[in-house]
């Protein structure tokens, strides 16, 4: 059974910092691509980040650019999220999604094999 598990959401203050972590099972994690995606209330879905099977080939949203920082761990099946000078708008449920086909489907959201079920991220004061 598969499952991805997200944790280490939580309240921060604007220009805080915080590690999110997706743990994965249940499939072969180091052959799909892996992305972060975001829902704020009463928004559409939001692709954050992306990355390749390996590590190196990394995608962002041009609005968490310089900011966030994707990775993954294969020998672990866990891939990250560190976000930092968090802000405001970036208050949303981040979830994590596999895909197998594509970068570029997964990002789309056209081609998720998988995903869980999201850890809330507020940025207030």
């Amino acid at each position: 059974q598969v499952h991805l598990v997200e944790s280490g959401g939580g309240l921060v203050q604007p220009g805080g910092s915080l590690r999110l972590s997706c743990a994965a099972s249940g499939f072969t994690f180091g052959v799909y691509y892996m992305a972060w995606f975001r829902q704020a209330p009463g928004k559409e879905h939001e692709v954050v980040a992306a990355i390749g099977w390996s590590g190196i080939l990394t995608r962002y949203a041009d609005s968490v650019k310089g900011r966030f920082t994707i990775s993954r761990d294969n020998a672990k099946n866990t891939v990250y999220l560190q976000m930092v000078s968090l802000k405001p708008e970036d208050t949303a449920v981040y979830y994590c999604a596999a895909g197998r086909l594509s970068m570029s489907s997964l990002m789309s959201g056209d081609v998720v094999n998988y995903r869980g079920e999201g850890t809330l991220v507020t940025v207030s004061s």
